[in-house]
């Protein structure tokens, strides 16, 4: 995207990494979808490896986040087992991220200087 403007996006798909989509889920706590690689034609390509991906969303003061991360796994079983790991990691960094966007909203607000005269200085 050469131009940042909103509105001069382009959609063109990149006919090198098309993935199918599968979603598993048990309808409480979330989803883990399967995303196979593809060529352009449909077929599996080989070439890539599958990638299993977690999504789930918690409820806050202003409504349900979603939250998705990469689970390091090769088949489904293996990827429902690693699900709680991945999204704790997801959230971890959530909050990391959270707290230093607090941090630097913090910095930005001016303090009144003390007109205060302190002996010594």
């Amino acid at each position: 995207m050469a131009d940042e403007q909103p509105g001069n996006e382009e959609f063109i798909i990149d006919r090198s990494n098309l993935y199918i989509e599968e979603s598993f889920t048990d309808l409480k706590t979330g989803t883990i979808k399967r995303l196979t690689p593809v060529k352009a034609d449909g077929s599996e390509d080989k070439s890539r490896k599958t990638m299993f991906v977690g999504h789930t969303s918690i409820m806050t003061p202003n409504g349900p986040l979603p939250i998705q991360n990469v689970i390091g796994a090769k088949e489904l079983a293996q990827a429902i087992k690693k699900f709680p790991e991945a999204l704790q990691e997801a959230m971890d960094r959530l909050i990391e991220e959270v707290k230093k966007y607090q941090e630097q909203e913090q910095a930005k607000i001016q303090k009144p200087e003390s007109n205060i005269i302190i002996p010594g200085r």
